[in-house]
């Protein structure tokens, strides 16, 4: 259950970040600044929350089958 609980928890933060990212994105798009940096950072941050993503659910399947 404290894994399930903890990877709510980063679930959450990282659909916090990808928001953020995604912001700032928009934000550097509109000022035809380079956004390089921030597009790599987004595209882990998305791996890695589709990471968790399966995470929880493979938790959940868990408890219950």
């Amino acid at each position: 259950m404290d894994e399930l609980r903890q990877i709510e928890l980063d679930v959450v933060d990282g659909e916090r970040r990808l928001a953020e990212l995604e912001a700032l994105l928009i934000e550097l798009k509109q000022l035809n600044e380079d956004t390089t940096k921030v597009q790599a950072e987004f595209e882990v941050t998305r791996k890695n929350q589709l990471d968790r993503e399966q995470s929880r659910q493979r938790l959940l399947s868990l408890l219950h089958p």
